[in-house]
């Protein structure tokens, strides 16, 4: 693979990579299929509706795109936020009716309207602000959340509605009362999950994991029978009464409305920001997506996908890391994602209906482990003691509150820690740079807060020159967020064939053996 003759866009990308494309574009359909309708069941609202988002995502929104090989779908990050929405806007889940489905609807067409805004605007870079740590903890706290929410389903229990702290301690009780043909397909889920990657054997290597657990665990239903456990319930009729769903605008003057707004606005564009800049750092040929693009794409796609029954979408790593992985060069590819998905929601719907819930929550309990991994925590641990406890307090402060409140929570206590550190309150927002040729020479702190800063000056350095040295021997503090942000850039840029030199990280003493640790001067 030349690696540095880039694949074609638009029609002559299709002409070029159409193999590939399609190729990898049914795999990862394959991928989507079961978690599309895990998410959505798992948000509390129909499953079609996880269907729709990556139909439109794949359809509309890899045509407006500004990213190369992400794949667009519904997100286990937004479940959280999702399901809270329908909670407080009439009721979630089949159990309700679905009573808060339509008005959650209303608030995504809002939110993704804000979102398309946010790229217009152009504040993609502005991801660029939120410290490393308190993302790294919502997103931790959002696992643990998944985890606990969908172990009841996944052992065939219905829990009582109570916060989330309270339904964690319902967890015994629900032991007790394991439906143990809902269990053994749980477990059997979890088993492929974590097999499948070990086996290196093609037949097996050559069917995506996620499509092995729909095809044991649909047998397995079968054998026990459809009586002893909970399945899929797809639309009769896709434009009847349980098909596509109109959103309703009706609460619009309510606070529930536009707290769900903000929540699913924010949180789908920081994911999506970091979804997009995780996929270029794995895409062979080094592309550099558009950030703003993306954003505008995705929060016009979410609109649109709300209009007739969708969730909000983000350009999600799971399924683009597995596009990558099939060889998918262009957007073409999240393009065949969603037409083949869409060909399996009108010829194999009755298909879809023979599997198990449990086997769709156990995949949420597997993602969610992911999310909150003990590796996250070691790894922030590793880095140092500001990102540990900033990490620890947004994560317990999302659990008790929300996400909003919870990443909040976390930035001002990560500026509490710098402020106790001795880095004064107006260093925290301020920068002093000055330039001598394709020298740049920083003095005073440099964080989360003031990096976009830097960043526009550091732009505009490797727009003139191709070799650019920043000089940090005169600083006297650099934290995680900044350090890993400049290891980014000079990574991208090296691709481009410049380079971004760092001199003078000596004369600052890292709080842990890590590389990018926060520095501070030796002198204090």
């Amino acid at each position: 693979m030349d690696h540095n003759q880039k694949p074609k866009k638009g029609l002559a990308g299709l002409k070029a990579h159409f193999k590939e494309d399609l190729s990898s574009g049914f795999s990862v359909s394959l991928i989507a299929l079961p978690l599309c309708l895990g998410i959505a069941i798992a948000s509390g609202v129909p499953p079609l509706a996880g269907l729709i988002t990556a139909i439109v995502g794949g359809l509309i929104g890899s045509r407006i795109s500004g990213t190369f090989v992400t794949i667009s779908g519904p997100a286990a990050g937004l479940i959280v936020v999702i399901l809270g929405a329908a909670e407080g806007l009439g009721g979630a889940g089949v159990e309700t009716g679905y009573a808060g489905y339509p008005h959650t609807l209303g608030a995504i067409v809002v939110a993704g309207a804000i979102m398309a805004l946010f790229g217009l605007l152009k504040v993609g870079k502005v991801g660029d602000f939120f410290p490393s740590a308190a993302v790294h903890g919502m997103l931790a706290a959002i696992g643990v959340i998944i985890m606990i929410k969908q172990f009841f389903p996944a052992i065939g229990v219905q829990p009582e509605k109570a916060s989330i702290l309270e339904t964690a301690t319902q967890i015994p009780n629900a032991l007790l009362q394991t439906n143990s043909y809902a269990a053994l397909i749980a477990v059997t889920t979890v088993l492929i999950l974590i097999a499948h990657p070990k086996i290196n054997w093609k037949p097996v290597q050559a069917v995506p994991a996620p499509m092995w657990v729909m095809i044991i665990t649909i047998s397995l239903a079968q054998y026990f029978g459809s009586d002893k456990l909970a399945l899929v319930q797809m639309p009769k009729d896709l434009f009847g009464s349980d098909g596509f769903t109109l959103p309703s605008f009706s609460k619009i003057g309510e606070g529930a409305f536009w707290s769900a707004v903000i929540g699913i606005a924010l949180v789908a564009a920081i994911e999506s920001l970091l979804s997009a800049k995780a996929v270029d750092a794995l895409d062979p040929y080094q592309r550099k997506s558009d950030l703003d693009k993306d954003l505008l794409a995705m929060g016009s796609s979410s609109s649109i996908a709300a209009l007739i029954g969708g969730l909000p979408m983000i350009s999600e790593i799971v399924r683009s890391s597995a596009n990558v992985n099939n060889g998918g060069k262009t957007q073409w590819a999240n393009f065949f994602h969603g037409a083949f998905l869409l060909v399996f929601l009108l010829i194999a719907s009755s298909i879809i209906e023979l599997i198990p819930l449990s086997a769709l929550a156990a995949m949420l309990v597997f993602t969610g482990f992911r999310l909150a991994s003990p590796k996250e925590f070691v790894h922030m641990y590793k880095i140092g003691p500001t990102e540990i406890i900033v990490f620890s307090i947004t994560l317990i402060a999302v659990l008790a509150t929300d996400l909003i409140i919870g990443i909040a929570v976390g930035i001002l206590f990560n500026y509490l820690l710098f402020i106790t550190g001795k880095v004064s309150v107006t260093k925290l927002f301020s920068t002093n740079i000055t330039r001598e040729e394709n020298v740049l020479h920083l003095e005073g702190a440099y964080t989360f807060s003031n990096y976009l800063s830097l960043k526009k000056q550091l732009d505009t350095a490797l727009s003139e020159a191709e070799h650019i040295v920043l000089d940090v021997s005169k600083t006297s503090f650099l934290d995680h967020t900044t350090i890993a942000h400049l290891e980014t850039l000079r990574k991208t840029v090296a691709v481009e064939n410049k380079k971004l030199e760092l001199v003078g990280m000596e004369e600052l003493l890292p709080a842990t053996a890590h590389s990018q640790s926060q520095r501070s001067r030796k002198n204090g």
